[in-house]
């Protein structure tokens, strides 16, 4: 049984990775990096610009795919759809 993120709708067998991140700027340039959530709240101290929150999804052939929210809160509210939808899956 597949899970839908957006428009994607993935077999939980294809999944290599699945995970949130926030997205900042690195001070070069346009440049940005993903940090983890934990490090953006722990270290981060403001001292960087966050541009947006993502969910990253890596398939086993190598297929990569992110999903951008503008806030803490929208990103928590599907990584709690797509975590319903495992759980509906795997009882």
């Amino acid at each position: 049984m597949p899970i839908i993120i957006e428009d994607k709708s993935v077999e939980l067998n294809d999944i290599k990775q699945l995970y949130p991140a926030a997205i900042i700027k690195t001070g070069y340039q346009d440049e940005t990096t993903q940090v983890s959530l934990e490090w953006l709240d722990n270290e981060s101290k403001g001292k960087v610009e966050l541009v947006e929150f993502a969910i990253f999804l890596e398939l086993k052939d190598g297929s990569k795919y992110s999903f951008s929210y503008p806030s803490k809160e929208n990103l928590f509210e599907k990584i709690t759809a797509i975590s319903n939808q495992i759980n509906a899956t795997i009882e």
